[in-house]
């Protein structure tokens, strides 16, 4: 059965990192997902080591151009930390439960602080590419549960409450962090997309009525399953792009990846300064 594979599979993933950590030294308490732009994040890490995705025991490997797939341990700014250099994606042929496995194998570990960063379409008529969003709401409606089935218990409850997924101090934290830096940043409700296909004018449109400020295919799965094992996330969107019928350009990859270039510098700066006020 699946919760069984899940439970069986953590245990490993958990041992397997565990032997990775050097003796002595703390498991980190914080991870870091490095999604679009955040790349140059490692540069400013002392790293300790890195470990492949494909030998983490019932990790799934990302196939997406720009997800390196390593698990990087090693400290930031002061503070022991994991980062997640690459995520995997429901587009990519894996169910929810397998894109947000090393979640719970974070919290097994003790992590008690998420950093979810992603690329994302923007919907508000106020934002540009290369801008950052603070994440302090979700859609979830054309996610598929990472939490369906028998409930796994030892992570959470049955039936989670979900009306405080992204927590109101590191939300308070980073707009701070923002303002001193002089850090262009929006705060918004992120609507997850299945894709790989980009939305359609239509559906940027019904999605705007409904009150959301960006768009992607990442980070609602996760911030589900986090927030059913109690961790406490915080999120940041690089906005790489206008949404479909926002936008006069067709969209493209290769337009996310050059804006998330661009913002590489206030993600980075954002993300670490988040980590010392920790």
């Amino acid at each position: 059965m699946i919760e069984n594979k899940i439970i069986d599979n953590t245990g490993a993933a958990v041992n397997y990192i565990l032997d990775c950590i050097k003796e002595g030294e703390d498991t980190p308490s914080i991870c870091i997902v490095l999604g679009s732009g955040l790349s140059g994040l490692v540069d400013v890490c002392d790293i300790e080591t890195s470990i492949t995705y494909e030998n983490i025991p019932g990790f799934p490997v990302s196939t997406v151009k720009g997800h390196q797939g390593q698990l990087i341990i090693g400290t930031l700014e002061g503070k022991r930390v994991f980062m997640m250099s690459g995520r995997t994606h429901y587009y990519e042929g894996y169910d929810t439960y397998e894109c947000t496995f090393y979640i719970r194998v974070m919290a097994k570990l003790g992590v008690k602080t998420l950093y979810l960063t992603n690329a994302a379409g923007g919907i508000g008529e106020e934002m540009n590419p290369s801008e950052l969003m603070i994440i302090n709401d979700h859609l979830s409606f054309f996610c598929e549960s990472p939490l369906r089935g028998p409930n796994l218990d030892e992570f959470g409850v049955r039936f989670p409450d979900q009306s405080s997924v992204y927590d109101e101090e590191y939300i308070e934290k980073l707009e701070a962090i923002a303002d001193k830096e002089g850090i262009v940043i929006h705060k918004g409700i992120y609507a997850y997309s299945k894709g790989p296909q980009y939305e359609t004018p239509a559906e940027i449109q019904a999605l705007k009525s409904m009150g959301a400020s960006a768009v992607g295919m990442s980070t609602v799965p996760e911030a589900i399953v986090a927030s059913h094992c109690g961790i406490r996330i915080a999120a940041v969107s690089c906005i790489t792009n206008l949404a479909a019928g926002i936008s006069p350009n067709k969209l493209t990859h290769e337009e996310v990846m050059v804006n998330a270039s661009k913002a590489s510098s206030d993600s980075c700066k954002l993300a670490r300064l988040f980590v010392k006020s920790l």
